[in-house]
């Protein structure tokens, strides 16, 4: 079967909980969200800066054809384990959103799967359901998708 990412939204609450299970051994997972190079192929976006490290920061951009940046985001780690956690927040530029804070929590399954477990608090409950009214879930399952193959092909 194949896996999907889930994202679960409780009522009332200003969090979302997205899982995914992907058949890459934790310390590949870990080094596809460290290494702005594999970064850059399953998010779609140039890495403008990545420091992973505790207290470092990292920026994101998206350009359309013709050059003008269209999306672009920014923000700093406040825990770097590898191959266990990131703790960073999360703010996208030019957009009505504030900004986030996102725990992220890698987990061996097997010697050749893993899980990445995120948590995503807003400032509000508001913020949570506005994000949830865009394809966010299809953006992050297609992400998670390309995630998976690009990894699985360094194997």
């Amino acid at each position: 079967m194949e896996k999907k990412t889930t994202v679960e939204a409780e009522d009332g609450q200003q969090t979302l909980m997205i899982k995914r299970e992907f058949d890459l051994p934790v310390e590949l997972l870990f080094r596809a969200h460290e290494e702005a190079a594999i970064l850059e192929q399953w998010m779609g976006t140039k890495v403008v800066k990545l420091e992973t490290r505790k207290h470092g920061s990292y920026e994101f951009e998206t350009s359309d054809p013709a050059g003008n940046v269209v999306f672009r985001a920014n923000g700093t780690i406040h825990e770097f384990v590898p191959n266990e956690r990131i703790t960073r927040t999360f703010e996208m530029e030019n957009t009505g959103f504030p900004v986030q804070l996102e725990f992220l929590e890698f987990s061996p399954l097997t010697d050749a799967t893993s899980k990445l477990t995120m948590q995503i608090v807003y400032r509000s409950v508001e913020d949570r359901d506005n994000m949830l009214k865009l394809p966010f879930r299809q953006g992050i399952n297609m992400a998670h998708d390309r995630l998976q193959k690009i990894a699985g092909e360094l194997r």
